[in-house]
C-alpha cells in the first residue's frame, strides 16, 4: 500500500438526494446550489496518487462538515447546520423534523463519514501517520451568513487546527503561495480543518490543513462557469498537494 494524502472534499456536488421537507420550488434551489457550492474542486484538487473522499451530495442537502449536534455547531443558529434549513439570506428553505434528520444522517452523513474515518485509518495502519487535505473553494465576496465581512479575500486560505495542524505544514503553505505570487490568508476568511470524530482532539499522528481556493481565481463569478485562468489555479493546487506530499 503506497503512502497516500487524503484529499477530502466535501461541497463540490449540486446533488439532492431527497426532496423530503423542502418548501422551495426547483429554481429557488438551483440558486442557493449555484451560491454555495465549492464549484470545480472534486476537479480542482484532483490527484490519480492520492485519495480522494468526495461527497456525493450537495452541502444545501446535507453538511458533512457540520457537527451533528446543533449545541457544537455554530452556524446552527442561522438555520444551517448538519442539514440546511434556511438560505444565505434567512429565509426558510426546508423543515427538518427530528425524523428526516436521523433518516438523512444514517443514508448520507456518517456513510461519508466512514468512508472518510477507513482511509484515514488505512494509512494509519499502514504508515503510523496521515495527513489530510481539507478541500474549499470561497466567494470572492461575502456571503450574508459569512461570519467574517471583510470584503477584501486573499487568494487562497489556510484553515488550521490547534491540535492537527503543525507549524511545519502552516510554514510550507506560506513559503509555497508567497513563491508562486499569490496572497495567503491563515484562517482567514474561514477556520479549522476536518478531522475524523475517532481522532479528534485524541492523536496527533493524524494532521490535517484547510486549502481553499477563491473563486475570483478560477470562475466568472457569481456564475460557475470557468474562466480563462481555470488550469492555471488548477495546476497551482496540484503543485501545492505535491509540496505537502513531499514533506510528510
Amino acid at each position: 500500500m503506497d503512502k497516500k494524502i487524503i484529499l477530502h472534499i466535501p461541497h463540490s456536488s449540486t446533488h439532492i438526494p431527497l426532496s423530503d421537507g423542502y418548501l422551495v420550488d426547483p429554481i429557488t434551489l438551483e440558486k442557493e446550489i449555484l451560491k454555495l457550492t465549492d464549484w470545480y474542486t472534486d476537479d480542482l484538487f484532483y490527484s490519480s496518487e492520492e485519495e480522494m473522499i468526495v461527497a456525493e451530495f450537495s452541502r444545501i442537502f446535507c453538511d458533512p462538515e457540520r457537527f451533528t449536534d446543533d449545541s457544537q455547531e455554530v452556524m446552527a443558529q442561522y438555520g444551517m447546520g448538519v442539514l440546511y434549513e434556511k438560505s444565505d439570506t434567512g429565509e426558510v428553505n426546508r423543515i427538518v423534523t427530528p425524523e428526516l434528520k436521523e433518516k438523512v444522517l444514517t443514508s448520507y452523513y456518517w456513510k461519508h463519514h466512514n468512508k472518510f474515518n477507513t482511509a484515514v485509518n488505512n494509512q494509519l495502519d499502514h504508515y503510523g501517520k496521515v495527513t489530510i487535505i481539507d478541500c474549499h473553494s470561497y466567494p470572492s465576496k461575502p456571503l450574508k451568513r459569512d461570519l467574517d465581512k471583510n470584503p477584501n479575500r486573499p487568494d487562497f486560505n489556510i484553515g488550521t487546527d490547534s491540535f492537527h495542524t503543525t507549524k511545519e505544514l502552516i510554514d510550507l503553505s506560506v513559503s509555497f503561495f508567497k513563491k508562486a505570487g499569490y496572497t495567503l490568508g491563515i484562517d482567514w476568511p474561514y477556520t479549522g480543518s476536518i478531522v475524523p470524530l475517532e481522532h479528534y482532539k485524541k492523536n496527533k499522528n493524524v494532521s490535517s490543513i484547510m486549502l481553499e481556493i477563491n473563486r475570483a481565481l478560477y470562475l466568472n463569478e457569481p456564475t460557475n462557469q470557468k474562466s480563462e485562468t481555470y488550469y492555471q489555479i488548477k495546476q497551482i493546487t496540484s503543485e501545492y498537494i505535491q509540496t505537502i506530499k513531499n514533506s510528510i
